[in-house]
């Protein structure tokens, strides 16, 4: 974490020198700035603000409260905020204890220096589970920011919340019960007329790279879908992009769970392949046609892509070289091939 430090006093300029060496020591970056007579702490904070993580007051908690109040969003976006008092004996976490850190951070300065944290988050005082940390320790993406609090205040009052993982090996935590709903995404259950929706608690935890919806259930959506692709040279891009959509939504995969496109190395450099990749934030996984070929299974084949690029299947060999398990085999589009795979965790 990069971490802006600022203290106030001759013993909290000592105190600031000491935090700054423990913390990196721990394998965090701090810059320290010592108060001066006629400097802009608003200016301090504002610079602080777009270029840290985290900052950490050494005084009076009133003055950081008043110092970052303009400047405060939400805990999904704003840093991590810490005050101490200039002897080091309490760290107080002010905002983003859980998303940004500052819990976390309380507790590192506790380890480190010998500081009480005084953590006031209701979750963590209450030792329940709590949804946003978990999502950001396994780099989940939460999907209704909302329906996180809901969960938090379900659990803090006791109510059932349901729990389904349909990827990864994660246990269910305290204060959960197992959730019944749709299969896995590309296997997907629709019910049909008549047929009973499993009755289960008002909210849930769902961990999935769907994209379908269920009333009252949080998705947290993992980075673990590879899209095989195939392509034409000089294809659109307006066409490249629609018909990746079209494939996500012909299997119920959400956007947000794709880590990235795979494809063979001569069409890493394809304008569309290579604007789609930088339009959507992906990562790109490119393979030689010998890599390709030596990808496990039985493909279907195209004796003209074999002459052209020096392998039969690009989409899906190279879905499956970067992934675990095939979701969707290869399916044409004008001038394009696609396949879809999932990484196991």
């Amino acid at each position: 974490m990069k971490i802006g430090i600022i203290s106030f006093t001759e013993k909290g300029k000592d105190l600031a020198q000491k935090a700054a060496y423990a913390l990196e020591r721990a394998g965090h970056s701090c810059d320290i700035t010592p108060w001066e007579k006629g400097m802009s702490l608003s200016g301090w904070a504002e610079r602080q603000w777009q270029s840290r993580e985290g900052l950490l007051f050494i005084g009076a908690a009133g003055i950081a409260v008043r110092t970052i109040a303009p400047f405060l969003k939400d805990k999904f976006t704003d840093p991590a905020v810490v005050v101490m008092d200039e002897k080091g004996r309490f760290a107080i976490p002010l905002v983003s204890g859980h998303v940004g850190g500052a819990n976390a951070l309380a507790m590192t300065l506790g380890q480190i220096l010998g500081s009480t944290p005084v953590i006031t988050t209701a979750t963590d005082v209450n030792g329940v589970f709590a949804v946003d940390i978990f999502a950001k320790e396994n780099r989940l993406h939460l999907s209704d920011r909302f329906l996180a609090k809901q969960i938090s205040a379900d659990l803090l009052a006791g109510r059932p919340v349901g729990w389904r993982a349909d990827w990864g090996s994660f246990p269910m935590p305290e204060g959960f019960v197992m959730a019944c709903g749709d299969q896995d995404a590309g296997e997907g259950h629709t019910y049909g007329e008549g047929e009973k929706v499993p009755e289960g608690p008002g909210t849930a935890v769902w961990i999935t790279v769907s994209s379908r919806e269920r009333p009252g259930w949080l998705k947290l959506i993992p980075k673990a879908v590879i899209v095989g692709m195939g392509c034409r040279k000089d294809i659109p891009f307006q066409s490249l992009s629609q018909a990746v959509d079209q494939m996500l939504a012909d299997h119920h995969i959400s956007g947000q769970a794709v880590f990235g496109v795979a494809t063979i190395d001569r069409k890493a450099g394809e304008p569309a392949v290579a604007e789609l990749i930088k339009s959507r934030n992906w990562n790109l996984l490119s393979y030689t046609a010998e890599e390709l070929e030596k990808a496990p299974g039985v493909f279907p084949e195209s004796e003209f892509v074999r002459k052209t690029v020096g392998t039969g299947n690009v989409c899906q060999r190279a879905a499956l070289l970067s992934g675990g398990r095939l979701l969707a085999e290869k399916t044409r589009f004008p001038g394009i091939t696609i396949a879809l795979a999932l990484w196991e965790n």
